[in-house]
């Protein structure tokens, strides 16, 4: 099983005519291809997988999942609330 969380589009280039994303992970940043999303654009939250943004989120859909990513990583023990 894998699972994802999402990061905001911060820029688009391309490599060899292939549309790239830079997308932030609250301050992490990871390149994704964007071949499956090609509609996507700067702003717009996506879930990335193995390197392929696969979903565009709304903006609540994404909040709600980092949120709630913030409170299971508050529940590992030894971790305080960020």
């Amino acid at each position: 099983m894998c699972l994802t969380v999402p990061g905001r589009i911060v820029a688009i280039g391309s490599e060899t005519g292939a549309p790239v994303a830079e997308v932030d992970y609250e301050g992490v940043r990871r390149r994704a291809q964007l071949i499956y999303l090609p509609e996507a654009r700067v702003g717009d939250y996506v879930l990335v997988q193995a390197g392929f943004a696969v979903r565009r989120l709304s903006d609540a859909e994404a909040l709600e999942a980092i949120e709630l990513t913030h409170e299971a990583l508050a529940l590992e023990p030894g971790r305080s609330p960020a």
